[in-house]
C-alpha cells in the first residue's frame, strides 16, 4: 500500500500521544531513586530495586508488539493498547507517591512500567504504520520533541510546585514530599490525556486484505504459537537491527546510569547533603529534577534540527556526533561544582537523547520485513533492557566494592559507555541512507532478510 504523506499536525496528533507517556516516564525517572531513599533504601539497594522497569519491557513489550500486529477492531490496530496502557499508568501513578514501605512503592514500580510499556510500544510502530519512509525519520523526531516536552514539565514539577507555587515540599524522615505526590497526580492527567488525543485525532489503515489478515490471526492464535512466532522473528533478525544492538546496550546502559543515580548525586556531591533528613537533600533532589528538566528541553529543540541534520550529514554520522555530546556532559559531571554549570554538562546530554529517541527507530524501520513492524520494534526494545537489567542485578556490587558508593563516579561511567556507543554507531549499516555528493540522501531498496 502507497501511504500518502501527511501534514505536520496529522504528524503532530499522531505523535501527541507520546506528550502524555513521557510525564510517567520522567516523573519516575527524577522520583524513583528519592523515593527509595526517602522510604530507607542504599545506594547499593537502589540498582535492584529498579530492576521492574527493564524487566517489564523486556517481557511486555514483544508480546504487545506481537498482539498489536495481530489486531484489528473498532479502536484499529495500536490504540486499543495506548487506551489501555494509559488508563493503567494513570492509575499507578496516583498510588505510587502513596507508598508507605520500600517493599510497597517496589511492586507498584513493576505495575507503572508494565503499564506504560502497554502504551509505548505500539507507538513506534504507529509511525511506521501511517508514514511513508521519506517522512519517518520526521516523525520519530517528532516523537523526540513531545518526550522532550513532557520531561522538560515532569522533571521540573516538584521545583515548580516548591519555588514557584510555594507549596511545602519538606516533611518528616521517611516520608515522601507532598510536592513529589502532587506531581505524580498532575502526570496522571497529563499521560491520560495525551494520549487519548492520539486516540481521537488519528485513524488508522485497515489490513489491506482483512478476509487474509483474519485467516492468519486464527492460524496463529495461542500463546505456544506466538511464542513461536517471536523466538523465529528473533532468530532472523535484519543484519542492520544486530548492529544497531550493540549501540543501543552501550547507550542505554549510559543512560542507565545517569538516570539512577544523578539526582542523589547532586543532593549529595554538589549541595553537600549529609543525609535525607538534611533539607539540602530535598532542594538537591528537587536542583536533579531541574536538571533533567534542562537535557528535556534540549530534547525538545534540538528535534526540530535533526531530520535537517540527518538528510545533510547521514544518519549515522549525525547520531554518532550526537552520543559524543551526550558522553562529554556527563564526563564534565565530574568536574562541575556550581548546580548552574550542570545545566550545561545536561545540554550535550539533551542533544544524545534527542537522537536515542529518533534515529536508531529511523534506520531499524527500513529494514524490517512487512506485517512484523510491532513485533520488531518490541524486540528491540531487549537491547534497552537488558543492559538495564545487567546494571540493575550487577551494578549493586559495583557501587559497593569498586566505586564504593560514589554516585558522582557511577555517572561518570555513564559517559563513557555514551562514547563507546558513538563508536559503535560507524558499525551500523543504513542501507536507505545512501548519499550523493550533494548530502541529500535517497532512499534504497530494503535489504532481504538474512
Amino acid at each position: 500500500m502507497e501511504k500518502p504523506p501527511r501534514s505536520f499536525w496529522q504528524i503532530w496528533n499522531m505523535s501527541f500521544g507520546f506528550l502524555g507517556i513521557q510525564f510517567g516516564w520522567g516523573l519516575q525517572m527524577a522520583n524513583m531513586s528519592a523515593i527509595y531513599e526517602y522510604l530507607g533504601a542504599r545506594a547499593d539497594q537502589i540498582p535492584i530495586l529498579w530492576l521492574a522497569a527493564p524487566l517489564t519491557g523486556l517481557i511486555v513489550q514483544p508480546i504487545i508488539g506481537h498482539a498489536s500486529d495481530r489486531t484489528w477492531g473498532p479502536l484499529g490496530r495500536r490504540r486499543p493498547y495506548f487506551l489501555a496502557g494509559a488508563i493503567l499508568s494513570s492509575l499507578a501513578l496516583i498510588i505510587m507517591p502513596r507508598c508507605s514501605a520500600l517493599w510497597m512503592a517496589a511492586g507498584l514500580l513493576w505495575v507503572l512500567d508494565a503499564s506504560i510499556n502497554i502504551s509505548m510500544e505500539p507507538f513506534r510502530a504507529f509511525v511506521a504504520d501511517l508514514l511513508p519512509e521519506s517522512q519517518r525519520t520526521r516523525g520519530f523526531a517528532m516523537q523526540s520533541l513531545f518526550i522532550g516536552l513532557g520531561a522538560v514539565v515532569a522533571s521540573a514539577l516538584p521545583w515548580l510546585l516548591t519555588n514557584v507555587f510555594h507549596f511545602t515540599s519538606v516533611t518528616g524522615a521517611g516520608k515522601i514530599p507532598f510536592t513529589v505526590k502532587l506531581s505524580f497526580e498532575l502526570g496522571a492527567i497529563a499521560f491520560f490525556g495525551a494520549v487519548l488525543w492520539t486516540i481521537l485525532t488519528t485513524k488508522e489503515y485497515p489490513p489491506e486484505n482483512l478476509a487474509e489478515f483474519q485467516k492468519m490471526k486464527s492460524e496463529h492464535r495461542g500463546i505456544a504459537a506466538s511464542a513461536r512466532e517471536i523466538l523465529s522473528s528473533i532468530r532472523q533478525m535484519p543484519r542492520t537491527m544486530r548492529q544497531l544492538a550493540w549501540v543501543q546496550i552501550c547507550t542505554w546502559l549510559g543512560l542507565f546510569c545517569m538516570w539512577l543515580y544523578f539526582p542523589v548525586a547532586v543532593a549529595r556531591n554538589v549541595f553537600g547533603a549529609a543525609d535525607t533528613n538534611s533539607p539540602l537533600y530535598s532542594a538537591g533532589v528537587e536542583w536533579g529534577g531541574i536538571c533533567f528538566g534542562m537535557y528535556s528541553a534540549v530534547c525538545f529543540g534540538f528535534s526540530f534540527l535533526l531530520p535537517a541534520l540527518a538528510r545533510q550529514f547521514g544518519r549515522k554520522a549525525t547520531h554518532s556526533l550526537c552520543l559524543i555530546c551526550g558522553g562529554l556532559g556527563l564526563l564534565s559531571v565530574a568536574v562541575v561544582h556550581s548546580k548552574y554549570l550542570l545545566l550545561l554538562s545536561m545540554t550535550g546530554v539533551g542533544i544524545a537523547w534527542a537522537s536515542t529517541l529518533s534515529m536508531p527507530y529511523s534506520i531499524l524501520a527500513g529494514s524490517l520485513p512487512s506485517g512484523k513492524t510491532g513485533v520488531y520494534m518490541g524486540i528491540f526494545n531487549f537491547f534497552i533492557v537488558i543492559p538495564e537489567i545487567t546494571a540493575s542485578l550487577l551494578f549493586g556490587w559495583v557501587m559497593s566494592h569498586l566505586l564504593n558508593n560514589n554516585r558522582l563516579a557511577a555517572v561518570v561511567a555513564g559517559g563513557v559507555f555514551l562514547m563507546l556507543a558513538a563508536a559503535l554507531t560507524q558499525r551500523v549499516e543504513d542501507t536507505r541512507d545512501v548519499r550523493h555528493p550533494s548530502g541529500v540522501a535517497t532512499a534504497q531498496p530494503a535489504p532481504a532478510k538474512p
